[in-house]
């Protein structure tokens, strides 16, 4: 009796293979044709191109400049066309069926909605628009043979005043799909004990929430998210390295905070690409990531901002693959990590795993 060989891992494959994403900004994501489109129809006038291919270039430059400031101010045109009811449905839609596309089965995709009520839209609107939007790309990847489940994050940006709010908002639209809260934003200048009244009203109602910390400040943001919010996920969470020493002869030692997000499987949602272009790394093979993989940590491989980065989760796993070596089981081990740590029920993560990921790896594996 022959055994089947395994697949090559390239690209392709990669694509070809069920895939978990956490960390995926809804905003951060549109089709640069459909920026094109929808600043037309609301007559945004500052877009830096109309050209389809020249703004996918000018959003991957625009946001390789190393600095997390300049990679923020991206935004101000994927949110300037984002202020209707209409133009939300048709990105959210877009979402979910490129990520289908990609091979993803399972994504929890995120946004801020205090972000898209410049022309009046209120936060229960924009929601049900998102979630309409979602439930309909969801439907087009059915009929295209592609199964995904969506599940969303609203977003609260941490420089404001309204985390309580949008806290409040999550826990009325968890019954609708709503699987979590998050804050985003610049975190200099902004600990995430600012919200720290939106995080002990989402534990109070047993709600669901990560947070951005270790991306673009070091490990007190961490400190602070766990201890002090309760974090159950860490957005990036890369400068935990920080907390890690490696001597000269390879020999690991873990400071008290890397050793307890270890200990207590605290997930981190990586992104590689993402981090190269706010400096948080200085290339994908010098990347934390492959450091935190080995000793493992509880590592994902996410996003971010697929618009931005020019990238998938398929790239980023491919670009893994290349700079460390990683194998089908590798990636089958990031995928599992991202679904154990998903927002949703115990029982919908265990049959996704079963009956989902465990069989389309081990096809590729030859199992």
């Amino acid at each position: 009796m022959s055994i089947p060989a395994a697949a090559p891992v390239s690209l392709d494959t990669i694509r070809s293979a069920p895939k978990v994403l956490l960390h995926d900004h809804l905003d951060g994501g549109l089709r640069p044709g459909t920026v094109i489109d929808l600043a037309e129809a609301s007559g945004y006038r500052d877009l830096p191109t109309t050209d389809v291919a020249e703004l996918g270039r000018w959003f991957r430059a625009a946001a390789d400049s190393g600095s997390l400031v300049r990679y923020l101010e991206t935004f101000a045109h994927t949110c300037g066309v984002m202020q209707d009811i209409d133009a939300l449905v048709r990105v959210a839609a877009e979402c979910a069926e490129d990520l289908a596309e990609d091979g993803v089965v399972y994504a929890e995709v995120r946004y801020a909605p205090e972000l898209f009520t410049e022309r009046g839209l209120g936060l229960d609107p924009i929601v049900e628009a998102v979630q309409a939007g979602f439930r309909e790309g969801e439907r087009r990847a059915a009929a295209a043979g592609r199964t995904i489940r969506i599940g969303t994050l609203l977003c609260a940006m941490r420089q404001n005043a309204r985390s309580l709010e949008i806290a409040e908002l999550a826990v009325r639209y968890r019954d609708a799909g709503v699987v979590g809260f998050d804050i985003a934003g610049p975190e200099a200048g902004f600990p995430p004990t600012r919200n720290l009244d939106a995080f002990e009203y989402l534990r109070r109602e047993n709600a669901h929430f990560t947070i951005h910390a270790g991306e673009a400040f070091g490990l007190p943001s961490i400190w602070e998210a766990i201890q002090h919010c309760g974090a159950e996920r860490l957005g990036h969470g890369v400068r935990i390295v920080d907390d890690i020493k490696v001597g000269a002869n390879g020999e690991v030692e873990l400071g008290l905070l890397a050793s307890y997000v270890r200990d207590r499987r605290i997930p981190l949602e990586m992104c590689p690409t993402s981090n190269l272009q706010t400096g948080a790394a200085a290339s994908i093979a010098e990347h934390p990531i492959g450091l935190l993989t080995k000793l493992r940590f509880r590592v994902t491989v996410n996003t971010d901002n697929r618009l931005m980065s020019g990238c998938t989760v398929s790239s980023e796993m491919a670009a893994l693959c290349d700079a460390f070596g990683y194998g089908w089981a590798d990636l089958r081990w990031f995928t599992i990590n991202a679904m154990k740590s998903a927002f949703i029920g115990f029982e919908e993560r265990l049959d996704i795993i079963n009956n989902v990921i465990k069989p389309g790896y081990a096809k590729l594996l030859g199992e």
